[in-house]
């Protein structure tokens, strides 16, 4: 998909929507799907990106053998609609209400759920030790967000044993692969801490039949001697921070903001795109707040609600012109829209995101 004055498909909608490319996402999710075959590691996509029942569907239909999602809203949106093996990856701390939620989405789809510590997988077991759920121990590989220390993995999968959880393996999110230049070493340090914890767990009797990881960054040097499966979200549509990260080039992005120049200044113009619909994640090293697809050497170098201010290298578009933007991070910027403009050959039509604002 081109800027729209070369596709007029979509010069009917006002701006500033998110579109997706259908063919260029199609072939992210088979490209990563055929590059899995054979290597004995499982997908299972982090559905938390585009929060999208087709696009889910797409994945599934790919070969992923499942669903991750970050919160019960989530798993609660997926298994309504049909999907029947879901991971909630977050250590849980229940309430009656969430347990009961959770009892809900449990009587249709097979239930994963995570702990990282003895007094949390003694509460999960209190509330939903009756399920036929799975149990995972969160373990800390380098991102020092959540979870344990590989080496604390086997006391903390003991202890959820003890309390009559069926423990079955490890996970980790290696997050500080969005740094340039540490993707691979990251990777390594995922391999690692998976199987150290997969020992861990060994030394107390319970064998490892998970050991997960993986994130769009980092995917691509996933260790297949220890991960079982891999859980990257962003892959489908692929955003600027994959491009800055050289994980992708921008033919690679499926989605975009559509956006229309509303005033120029010699080599500046003003979008109407603003952090409402782009999202405002820049991280330290980022070029800007998002990059244009078709203008490589552009930078947007300031946003605010409504508007983002664009530095062309020459003269700047005329008012009128429309323009996409990749946003750095395309999780925020989904959660944003009440659906995604679908550019398909078929003409433009909406997908809705489903689980947009599923966020407990």
């Amino acid at each position: 998909m081109c800027e729209t004055a070369e596709n007029p498909r979509l010069d009917s909608l006002d701006t500033p929507f998110l579109a997706v490319d259908l063919a260029v996402m199609d072939r992210n999710i088979e490209r990563l799907a055929g590059r899995l075959l054979g290597t004995g590691v499982q997908l299972r996509p982090h559905a938390k990106s585009h929060k999208c029942i087709e696009i889910a569907q797409r994945q599934i239909d790919s070969g992923a053998i499942g669903l991750t999602v970050a919160t019960i809203g989530e798993a609660e949106v997926f298994a309504d609609a049909g999907f029947t093996d879901l991971f909630i990856a977050y250590p849980l701390w229940l309430t009656p209400h969430k347990a009961e939620r959770l009892r809900t989405v449990a009587s249709t789809a097979e239930l994963r759920v995570a702990v990282d510590s003895a007094a949390g997988a003694r509460q999960l077991a209190e509330h939903l030790g009756d399920l036929p759920l799975t149990v995972v121990v969160e373990i800390d590989s380098g991102h020092h967000r959540t979870g344990v220390t590989p080496d604390e993995a086997g006391a903390v999968a003991a202890a959820a044993r003890a309390a009559g959880l069926n423990v079955v393996g490890v996970f980790t999110f290696p997050g500080h692969g969005y740094t340039p230049g540490q993707r691979k070493e990251v990777a390594t340090q995922e391999s690692r801490a998976l199987d150290a914890a997969a020992k861990s767990l060994r030394a107390q009797g319970i064998e490892p039949s998970v050991l997960s990881g993986g994130s769009t960054p980092t995917v691509g040097a996933a260790d297949n001697m220890v991960l079982t499966e891999v859980r990257p979200g962003v892959y489908p549509f692929n955003d600027a921070q994959q491009f800055e990260l050289d994980v992708c080039t921008l033919d690679d992005i499926a989605l975009s903001a559509v956006t229309t120049v509303v005033h120029t200044r010699d080599r500046t113009a003003i979008v109407d795109a603003g952090s409402k619909i782009l999202g405002a994640d820049r991280p330290g090293w980022a070029t800007g707040f998002g990059r244009l697809i078709n203008e490589p050497d552009a930078r947007i170098v300031a946003l605010s609600e409504h508007h983002a201010t664009i530095e062309f290298p020459g003269a700047a578009p005329s008012p009128g012109t429309r323009l996409r933007i990749a946003p750095n991070h395309l999780c925020n910027a989904v959660n944003l829209v009440d659906s995604l403009v679908i550019d398909s050959a078929d003409g433009p039509h909406h997908w809705a995101v489903a689980a947009r604002g599923a966020n407990t």
